[in-house]
């Protein structure tokens, strides 16, 4: 990365630390190239990856790519875009294999004959995820972490957060640029927490890794970062967005007063657990042959159902009277926590609430994590690749963060051995970002109250139900509030807080006028026509 005043370049900025992004910046830096890492946190472990519990898919023993094809069909309820699927269920195995056992060793769970220990998650055909204990992103993250701060290809800037992508057409000062047809991003401009500035940063290719949206829902199990920034920058710079309607709610996050809910693995109902009502009565059969195997959107609404049917908060997940397993042993991170909110799930069972879980839809790529932007590419939980459809199969989205993020590596590394590069005429007719004011005006407590305007917006009327007169509704309020903050975002200077609200307002409205068009219920988007 070489530096000149307040511009960089470097030949692949990638935004965002998770799996995917991580994935990418390891097959670029081992092909030579330099790669810039950024990240809003204090280190590239902040995001959604790390809180992954469950696992990874691989492949069990009578496994086979067909059959993996059909479990995530099922789940995503036909609506997914088979070539993704295929290109998964065949290259995923290997690419975990390759990279997570072989390169970076990551310390799976095996039995003593050191073959490794693969469990089962709902709606899965067969025990094919691979784990470590109750922590298997965080321990997949801690590897890439080790891998990646010791390369010397990758540059890791913490703290800094992405603006907006700068593109030849939007941002160029030389009409020329104007006139070509075809539109480039050639990077971004950041902004800098620790120094309060913003940083032009050019790019041969720019990929978003940002991850998801679950922070605009007033419940959801994602990391704070997880406010869709990726998807509005890549939706302001005029790429395509797809299936954004489709947000899986996590049918089992602890009860707890508050905002961001602490997972419960499907993994413990793999290992048996099975839902009951106050008085023990189990009911998932009740809703699906299934059980409570049954994919994510059904045991959701499930949920929701028995809550209503009794006016409870909750319903309960039970572990004590079905797992024959170690608890402590095999969910060592789930014990603790439940253990610190009162509650020991070897002796009693866990309240359990749904969440905002994971984000199907996204950016449109094709299988090399290309969009319909050129140079501009996007993978993992931001991107639409078409896999998940309606709904997501449980342990497939680390699966696919690490597979896209490997294949858009390879993708990049042969467009740039081409020199395929930007010109520097392109590059010096982008014009550095320009500051609005100098007075800070602004008030912590408007942000607080506009937070809160968008998250009880999104869970109440955008939510796990949805009706047309909800749906009218968020998006009037919601459009209403976007008016306020563009005047906002003008006239005041940027700031970190200020970017993640405009990002959060502009994310909801895409997922809520997405859910409006669509006016047939199907996986995870549950439409009453009222």
């Amino acid at each position: 990365m070489s530096k000149e005043n307040n511009r960089y370049y470097t030949d692949v900025l990638i935004i965002g630390t998770g799996i995917a992004g991580c994935s990418v910046a390891l097959t670029l830096a081992n092909k030579g190239f330099s790669v810039t890492l950024i990240t809003s946190g204090d280190d590239i472990d902040t995001g959604n990856s790390p809180l992954a519990q469950g696992g990874i898919v691989y492949r069990g023993p009578n496994d086979s790519p067909k059959l993996l094809q059909q479990d995530i069909l099922t789940a995503g309820w036909k609506y997914n875009y088979q070539k993704s699927v295929k290109y998964l269920s065949n290259k995923g195995p290997d690419i975990v294999k390759d990279i997570l056992i072989n390169e970076l060793n990551v310390p799976f769970e095996r039995d003593e004959d050191s073959n490794f220990k693969l469990t089962k998650e709902g709606a899965h055909s067969v025990n094919r995820i691979l784990y470590c204990g109750d922590y298997t992103g965080r321990a997949i993250i801690d590897s890439f972490k080790r891998k990646i701060k010791e390369h010397p290809n990758i540059k890791i800037l913490t703290k800094h957060t992405a603006i907006d992508l700068i593109t030849s057409h939007h941002h160029s000062l030389k009409l020329e640029f104007k006139y070509h047809l075809i539109n480039q991003c050639i990077g971004a401009y950041i902004y800098n927490q620790q120094e309060d500035r913003v940083e032009t940063v050019m790019a041969d290719y720019t990929v978003l890794a940002t991850g998801g949206v679950g922070q605009v829902y007033l419940h959801t199990t994602n990391a704070p970062s997880s406010i869709g920034s990726g998807l509005v920058m890549a939706y302001r710079s005029g790429a395509k967005v797809m299936n954004c309607e489709f947000i899986q709610f996590h049918p089992t996050a602890l009860y707890q007063r508050g905002g961001q809910k602490f997972l419960i693995s499907e993994a413990l109902r793999g290992e048996g657990a099975r839902f009951v009502r106050i008085d023990g009565t189990p009911f998932m059969k009740e809703y699906d042959p299934r059980g409570d195997l049954a994919p994510r959107d059904i045991v959701s609404r499930a949920i929701v159902e028995e809550m209503l049917r009794t006016g409870d908060d909750f319903v309960y997940l039970d572990a004590a009277d079905f797992v024959k397993k170690d608890i402590p042993k095999r969910f060592p991170n789930i014990y603790k926590k439940c253990l610190e909110a009162g509650y020991d799930i070897t002796k009693e069972p866990i309240p359990v609430v749904p969440a905002a879980h994971f984000f199907c839809g996204g950016i449109l790529v094709d299988l090399e994590g290309r969009t319909t932007l050129n140079r501009l590419y996007a993978v993992g939980e931001v991107s639409c690749t078409g896999v998940h459809g309606a709904n997501r199969l449980a342990s497939t989205s680390l699966l696919e963060g690490l597979v896209w993020g490997h294949s858009a590596g390879l993708s990049i590394s042969k467009r740039l051995q081409k020199k395929n590069r930007l010109s520097k005429k392109l590059m010096g007719s982008i014009p550095d970002w320009s500051s609005p004011g100098t007075d800070k005006n602004e008030d912590p407590a408007l942000v607080a109250q506009d937070w809160l305007t968008i998250k009880h917006t999104m869970w109440n009327y955008v939510g796990i139900v949805r009706t047309t007169s909800r749906l009218k509704r968020a998006r009037e309020d919601l459009h209403n509030l976007s008016k306020r903050l563009y005047e906002f975002y003008r006239n005041t200077p940027i700031s970190k807080n200020l970017i993640d609200l405009f990002h959060g307002c502009q994310c909801a409205i895409i997922i809520t006028d997405s859910a409006n068009r669509n006016t047939k219920s199907v996986g995870c988007h549950f439409r009453v026509n009222r």
